[in-house]
């Protein structure tokens, strides 16, 4: 493993631990802040609709700079992130602060960090081991926002030493801050491009011949992320408090069972995506998973929601490291960092819009149409998918 690769891994991991926690303690911050569930639901979506706009500056930039310099700076930002958010209370301000920051309501897949850290870490490895590395990668980081989820439940452990809880989650928001430090630290230990190579790098990363192939794959990710943010991971959590009562301490290991579940789905994606090909995976595995959220909405108790919801977890996430793998390997290595960021940024703006529907859905009292939209919207995407790719292979799977 390279230095590079090494330090994009310690880095994930850093980050996805903070993401763990504060995406399960949002809801539970904004509603002891007296906020209601459309109000949840708009800071869920400003969050993701800023991620989107930033992750696009940074495509446009990215091209003729540093991408240590950029992570770094990303760094920072998410360490302000934590800090405001500890400061504040208004409305307005938590508005502003979801909108720039880098709390990350979709518990880590949707992210700023994402496309130059899939950049860096394609350079960083050799071609046949591109998925193994992103399996790796996406091991690292649902192991980490496993542990994260766990920590969740600290002000619950805080309160018999007369901690509040809205003290103790102000608490945990600075130890978030402190993560995006850390984190920053990992990314510095990056060798940075030669200057050379920067100042003759155009100004803006470009498409060339894979143009029509990124613009078709980022259209149907687009679909994917907007059906997963009906039901991002903020949102999921408040649909077990409303619907079963469900205590912080509960919700918090069930969340690091479902990041221990998807953690150890990665490596196995990657063995049968060697087997029967990214495309396949991505489609066969995800299928059953929409299936299982689509049942959990009309489980008659809450341990056959958990269970349903557990075996989606082990599904779910199969073609997270197939998909970054694929993109990387069915465009040129010049168009790399364009194609990282145009697939991205459709999908943090679809994403972006459907929280704030899943809000108002649950406010109206239509509790189960946020997972049943999800699961259907998710298998049509996955019939498209296989429909539109099955026959563009990468370059490994060509006979």
């Amino acid at each position: 493993m390279s230095r590079t690769a090494g330090n994009i891994y310690l880095a994930r991991a850093i980050r996805d631990f903070g993401d763990g926690f504060v995406a399960i303690l949002l809801p539970v911050y904004l509603t002891a802040l007296g906020l209601s569930a459309l109000e949840v639901g708009v800071v869920a979506t400003l969050a993701l609709l800023g991620s989107a706009i930033v992750t696009l500056g940074i495509g446009l930039l990215g091209g003729g700079r540093d991408h240590r310099v950029l992570l770094l700076a990303a760094s920072a930002l998410m360490a302000a992130t934590g800090i405001a958010y500890a400061a504040a209370s208004d409305y307005a301000i938590l508005l502003a602060v979801a909108f720039v920051g880098t709390i990350n309501p979709s518990g880590g897949s949707t992210s700023i960090f994402v496309p130059l850290e899939h950049t860096v870490l394609t350079g960083a490895v050799a071609p046949l081991d591109r998925t193994r590395a992103f399996a790796r990668y996406s091991l690292i980081g649902a192991f980490a926002g496993a542990f994260g989820s766990l920590l969740a439940g600290m002000p619950e452990w805080l309160a018999p030493l007369g901690v509040g809880q809205l003290a103790a989650i102000k608490l945990m928001f600075l130890a978030y801050a402190a993560l995006g430090v850390l984190g920053g630290i990992a990314y510095r230990r990056i060798p940075a491009a030669p200057r050379a190579l920067r100042s003759k790098a155009p100004p803006a990363p470009a498409l060339g011949p894979s143009r029509r192939i990124v613009y078709k794959l980022a259209a149907l990710f687009s679909i994917d992320a907007f059906a997963g943010g009906f039901v991002v991971q903020s949102l999921l959590a408040l649909w077990l408090f409303q619907r079963f009562d469900l205590s912080l301490t509960a919700a918090s290991l069930f969340f690091f069972w479902t990041g221990v579940l998807s953690a150890f789905s990665f490596p196995v994606a990657a063995w049968i995506g060697s087997r029967i090909g990214l495309v396949n995976t991505m489609v066969f595995t995800h299928i059953p998973s929409s299936l299982c959220l689509m049942a959990a909405a009309f489980a008659p108790s809450v341990e056959w929601a958990l269970g349903l919801l557990l075996v989606r977890a082990a599904l779910s996430q199969m073609d997270v490291p197939t998909r970054s793998s694929y993109v990387m390997a069915v465009v040129t290595e010049a168009e790399r960092p364009a194609a990282a960021s145009v697939t991205a940024v459709p999908r943090s703006l679809a994403s972006a819009a459907s929280p704030v529907l899943a809000g108002a859905l649950f406010a109206a009292g239509y509790t189960v149409w946020p997972l049943l939209l999800c699961g259907a919207l998710k298998i049509l995407y996955d019939l498209m998918l296989l429909a539109a790719f099955r026959h563009i292979r990468p370059p490994e799977e060509q006979a």
